[in-house]
């Protein structure tokens, strides 16, 4: 077993895809030294629900799967995660106002797990990922997201300024975060538009092309002359913004 992409590890992340019914289980291994509390009775219990077949193995066994050792005594065997066509997902959700995030390059799992979550939480339907530039989703992506990848479509395209093109066909804004910008994040009315958010690789940026293609161009302010932000906190801030600006509508 050498495919890490195929393995979940960490127990958020098992009970998260244990209660999705868009993944294939074929085992959950289970460290025979770790100490049996809620969340592993839980696992074992959804385990047995759902007919997935568990089974106690060494932390040794878990140790060779997981690298870093971060599998918290728990990894689960799945079939990979099912990536969704773009016109299919434009077609589900062409009776709502929709958001999307389209990550241009980006290179860090850690940071694509990130972005998920916050995506996730911020009520964002889609991630859009390029298939042969930037991290896909692999086992420290599912972790890092706590399993949020269960909760929204991962849509994954040849060419991203292609799905640029036809979201604005098809009544999307567009929308990139680019420190060169003059308008903020916060000037921008998300509030009754479909958006597409893209952002950039963690070195590179956004590419010219997209950036031309771009309706607005905003910047997150810096009270300091210190590096950029990380790409996930910067997507984090920019979300949560357009919750905010959401939430103060449903106050009114």
């Amino acid at each position: 077993m050498t495919e890490t992409n195929n393995f979940i590890y960490g127990k958020n992340a098992v009970i998260e895809a244990l209660e999705s019914s868009e993944r294939e289980f074929n085992r959950i291994l289970i460290s025979n030294s770790s100490r049996s509390d809620e969340k592993i009775e839980k696992i074992k219990d959804l385990a047995k629900r759902n007919g997935v077949i568990f089974q106690f193995v060494g932390k040794e066994k878990l140790n060779q799967i997981a690298q870093e050792n971060r599998h918290q005594g728990v990894i689960a065997q799945v079939a990979p995660i099912k990536y969704i066509d773009l016109d299919e997902f434009i077609e589900k959700h062409s009776n709502e106002l929709t958001s999307v995030v389209i990550l241009d390059g980006v290179e860090d799992s850690h940071n694509l797990g990130a972005i998920i979550r916050s995506a996730v939480c911020a009520g964002v339907k889609g991630i859009i990922l390029p298939s042969r530039r930037g991290v896909l989703v692999n086992s420290t992506v599912e972790k890092t997201s706590a399993g949020a990848v269960n909760h929204i479509s991962i849509i994954k395209v040849n060419s991203i300024v292609n799905a640029v093109q036809r979201l604005k066909e098809k009544n999307y804004w567009v929308i990139a975060s680019d420190h060169h910008a003059e308008d903020n994040y916060y000037d921008i009315d998300y509030t009754d538009m479909n958006f597409a958010l893209i952002m950039g690789a963690e070195h590179a940026g956004i590419s010219k092309s997209l950036l031309n293609l771009s309706d607005f161009k905003v910047k997150i302010p810096m009270l300091t002359n210190f590096n950029s932000l990380n790409v996930s906190n910067a997507t984090a801030i920019i979300l949560f913004e357009s919750v905010r600006q959401k939430m103060r509508i449903k106050k009114k």
